[in-house]
């Protein structure tokens, strides 16, 4: 099996430890930048209802808080994780803050852009915004911030059960 990009990359979790993209290998993936003081922060908790149904199916969350969209993610990282905990029982990964736009953007961030962009381009417009990774660890869709995770949910039926077969 080819080296696909995705799996190359690496990032800090809340906790500090260097994770590698390769630990989710053949699980399908979804990537959201967060911030816990955004009107859609209460999207936390339809992403953890995702989780919980599809985890036991090779699917992960991977969280990553940002701070570019009107300061909506002020916290450290261990604000960041207790809020994440107490206010909506996210058990999916979450990951240290970081740029999503500009020049100090993660790789992570870097490559999903140049992979899937957007409506208005490739630049993240907001918190919330979701890319939809295959288990291959090809990048399949993105979603705009406004899209709840219910929605997602339809996309993950049809997708789960394609991996399957």
């Amino acid at each position: 099996m080819q080296t696909v990009p995705f799996y190359t990359f690496s990032a800090k979790s809340l906790q500090g430890k260097e994770i590698n993209m390769s630990d989710y290998a053949g699980k399908t993936i979804l990537v959201v930048n967060t911030a816990s003081k955004c009107g859609l922060t209460p999207q936390f908790e339809g992403l953890e209802q995702l989780y919980r149904k599809y985890k036991d199916q090779d699917f992960v969350i991977l969280g990553f808080p940002c701070n570019q969209f009107a300061n909506q993610e002020p916290g450290d990282e261990k604000s960041i994780e207790e809020g994440c905990l107490i206010n909506y029982g996210v058990s999916f990964p979450m990951f240290s803050k970081i740029d999503v736009n500009g020049k100090e953007a993660h790789p992570i961030y870097k490559y999903l852009k140049s992979e899937l962009g957007g409506i208005l381009g490739s630049k993240i417009k907001w918190n919330f915004t979701k890319f939809l990774i295959s288990k291959e660890g090809k990048p399949l869709k993105r979603f705009s911030p406004a899209t709840k995770p219910e929605k997602i949910d339809l996309y993950l039926t049809a997708l789960m059960e394609c991996n399957k077969q």
